[in-house]
């Protein structure tokens, strides 16, 4: 069969491979080593469901053999191996999210390690190597494929001869350059401290022929011989005391097991005694997953049960609004016969997810009080999934989070909490302001906020769409209600004079109303600006936020707020209105049109006729 062409996507990034210059060319090792264990775990995990299929730990290892001579490398491992159709499906395309992206992510990350970033683990072989071969025989197959490669030009796939199930992959190591020596790649002591390095807690047993010395049978020469050796510890990371573990373990063990291939910025390991016993090494990562918010986005920690693996995702042991958490937890009390729909209502399991909430939402408390900046940075990247927490589940949820939440002050300049503004509230105010809009810019600058903040009065910035939903669940805080600065009723005590100045002006605003017809519910004298002649309010549930987050959901019912349009009597622009109800009418309508569509650009809402609006400005000029 022919050489077969990468896709162009493929191609290119290939290409940059090659010839990117990478600080840590190391990596590679870590990223084969890695895939060869977890081609073992599937073995693993397939055997818990097959009765036909045994496993006996003892036939499953990875093993590194290195030829200086023949400048080969070879990463052996004994797991479920790929079909020729497997081998092209997952070595024939290098990235499948990011991928356009990544030359200039490159420019822009000087020295960022971003092959686990785009998930092109596998080809970072070809940093060290210019020619690739993967020998292949797959679990209940007779015939073998070799998948080989020089680089960016193609690759062919081949029956081959091999004797077992499961992958052997084979590096044609570079020639040393004035600025790499490859040579280290063909070294055993380098190729054993790049797998102490990177991958000690993999549980199958990496071995390799290491060179040690003895003494001579004659004489009291000595003699090297070489003797294979498992060079990994094997001791899982989450079995071992903290005290004996240092930032580094953590942070290695977080990149082994690809949780993220940044520095987390938390780590939370449990070993939990009493009526569940369990262990669990929890990350809060410092970046968000380029998949997050994506269906492809698997939330979930992984499940062992006396360090086998029943779950690569276990769903019930986070809560959602939690799932940016990665991590594992292992528990000797999980029985390894039960099934996988069993265990997901498992009772022991439900203490255990119960008790990783717990211990997530505390860390979270203890980061934001004793490392602000070090909150605020996580709270910029995940804060939005705190906040739809609270919205969530009918806010069952919110008693865990609501002290965990940040917003934007008007006053301070910074994001503050719930209890922060609560501690700084006058005696004279009753409740908590809020406004919306896209940014913290926008809000400053809404007639709204003209009358709260001339009182004194601080007021929280919402721009996340889910804010104000999350608000509306939430209702109070510390028995403080929410108040929108654009909501009907401000909470201020009832003024005379703005009484009298609806009253007096019923039929000017009537007339409005009329002139505007469904567009507003009505139009009435404003009890909250100051400066500015106009503005929309609404009266009901529904802000006019709330209607933009709604009416750019896929199956927006249409729900529209109830507006309100409102004027400011004390402005100069009333007594025109005043004087064009006397004297003409249809002037009357004109101005009333062009405040309406003044209030909905204020709002950042569009004109629903612009050529109308335009005419409308064309009238008033001539």
């Amino acid at each position: 069969m022919g050489k077969r062409k990468f896709k162009t996507e493929s191609k290119r990034l290939l290409d940059l491979m090659i010839n990117s210059i990478y600080t840590h060319k190391e990596i590679f090792l870590r990223e084969l080593v890695s895939n060869a264990s977890d081609a073992i775990d599937k073995i693993y995990y397939k055997a818990l469901t097959d009765e036909k299929l045994s496993f006996n730990q003892e036939d499953y290892y990875i093993s590194i053999e290195a030829d200086k001579e023949s400048r080969t490398l070879v990463v052996r491992d004994t797991g479920i191996g790929m079909s020729e159709k497997e081998l092209e499906d997952n070595l024939g395309v290098i990235a499948k999210s990011g991928s356009l992206d990544f030359k200039d992510d490159i420019e822009k990350k000087d020295g960022f390690d971003i092959i686990g970033q785009f998930g092109v683990g596998f080809y970072s072989a070809f940093m060290v190597a210019d020619i690739v071969s993967v020998k292949s025989k797959a679990l209940g197959s007779d015939q073998a494929f070799e998948w080989k490669s020089k680089g960016a030009d193609g690759y062919t796939i081949e029956p081959c001869e091999l004797a077992d199930v499961g992958t052997v992959i084979t590096l044609h190591v570079k020639d040393n350059t004035d600025d790499e020596n490859y040579d280290d790649y063909l070294d055993s002591y380098r190729l054993q401290s790049i797998v102490k390095k990177y991958s000690d807690f993999i549980r199958y047993p990496i071995k390799m022929e290491v060179t040690k010395t003895r003494q001579a049978e004659e004489g009291e020469e000595t003699e090297s011989y070489t003797e294979q050796e498992t060079i990994n510890s094997m001791v899982p990371i989450w079995s071992k005391n903290k005290s004996e573990l240092t930032g580094e373990d953590y942070e290695n063990f977080y990149n082994e097991k690809r949780y993220g291939f940044d520095k987390p910025a938390k780590h939370i390991h449990i070993k939990a005694e009493g009526t569940v016993r369990y262990n669990a090494i929890l990350y809060i990562p410092q970046s968000m997953p380029f998949d997050f918010y994506s269906k492809e986005y698997e939330r979930g920690l992984e499940l062992y049960s006396s360090g086998v693996m029943i779950m690569k995702k276990c769903q019930d042991l986070i809560p959602e609004y939690f799932g940016f958490v990665q991590g594992m937890v292992d528990s000797e009390d999980l029985s390894l016969n039960i099934s996988r729909e069993l265990l997901q209502h498992d009772r022991q399991l439900k203490t255990i997810a119960k008790n990783i909430k717990t211990k997530i939402k505390n860390e979270l408390k203890s980061m934001l009080e004793k490392d602000r900046e070090g909150y605020e940075k996580f709270f910029e990247t995940f804060g939005r999934q705190l906040k739809y927490g609270v919205y969530s589940e009918y806010g069952m949820n919110k008693d865990d989070l609501q002290d965990l939440l940040l917003f934007y002050s008007s006053t301070e300049k910074k994001v503050v909490t719930l209890a922060e503004y609560i501690d700084r509230m006058g005696e004279d105010q009753k409740y908590i302001y809020y406004a919306a809009g896209e940014s913290n810019e926008r809000i400053a600058s809404l007639p709204q906020t003209e009358m709260v903040a001339d009182k004194g009065y601080e007021i929280l910035y919402f721009t996340d769409d889910v804010d104000e939903f999350a608000i509306r669940v939430l209702q109070a805080y510390d028995e403080k209600e929410f108040k929108s600065v654009s909501g009907s009723d401000l909470g201020f005590e009832a003024d005379e004079k703005d009484e009298a100045a609806d009253k007096d002006n019923e039929a000017l605003f009537t007339a409005m109303k009329e002139s505007l017809g469904d567009k507003v519910t009505k139009v009435r004298a404003s009890k909250r600006l100051k400066n500015h002649p106009v503005c929309l309010a609404t009266d009901g549930e529904l802000s006019i936020e709330m209607e933009k987050v709604l009416a750019a959901m896929p199956d927006n019912p249409g729900m529209k707020a109830d507006k309100v349009l409102e004027i400011n009597t004390n402005h100069e622009i009333f007594a025109v209105l005043k004087s064009a109800e006397i004297e003409d009418k249809d002037k009357l309508s004109l101005y009333t049109q062009l405040l309406y569509n003044q209030a909905l650009l204020i709002e950042g809402l569009s004109v629903a006729d612009p050529v109308a609006f335009t005419d409308d400005i064309l009238k008033l000029m001539k």
